[in-house]
C-alpha cells in the first residue's frame, strides 16, 4: 500500500476478517489522520498496534453488517421474492472445503460463493 501511495499510506482501509492478523495489517496500511474500518469479527477480541492508531491519529470505526434484518431476509427468500441460488456458484462437502476456499480466494473463475454441505 504505502509503495502505491508514494509511501504515505491509504485514506480508508477496510478489515472484514477479524483476526489480529488481518485488522495490524489494516491499521499499518493507514496514511497519518486515515480511518481504519472494521466491519468482521471472526474472533471477538484482537490485540491492535495501539502506539500507531495514537502517533498517526488514525480513527477506528466498527460498522455491522445487520441491524437486525435476517428474519425478513429469510422470509424475503422463503416467500421467493428474493433468488439466493442465483449466487451460490458450487455446493461441495464440508471435507473439501479448505481447498474449494481457497479456490475461492484464489478468484478461480466462476467462483463467488460456496456452500458446504456437511
Amino acid at each position: 500500500m504505502r509503495e502505491l501511495t508514494g509511501g504515505k499510506g491509504a485514506d480508508l482501509s477496510f478489515d472484514a476478517v477479524g483476526t489480529e492478523a488481518s485488522v495490524t495489517d489494516t491499521v499499518r496500511s493507514l496514511r497519518k489522520g486515515g480511518m481504519c474500518v472494521l466491519v468482521g469479527n471472526i474472533t471477538p477480541s484482537v490485540t491492535i498496534p495501539l502506539q500507531e492508531v495514537v502517533t498517526k491519529q488514525l480513527s477506528l470505526l466498527g460498522s455491522c453488517t445487520s441491524a437486525g434484518e435476517y428474519p425478513q431476509c429469510l422470509d424475503l427468500i422463503a416467500q421467493g421474492k428474493v433468488d439466493v441460488n442465483s449466487l451460490i456458484s458450487r455446493s461441495v462437502p464440508l471435507a473439501d472445503g479448505n481447498k474449494w476456499i481457497h479456490k475461492v480466494y484464489a478468484r478461480e473463475p466462476g467462483l463467488s460463493k460456496i456452500i458446504l454441505i456437511p
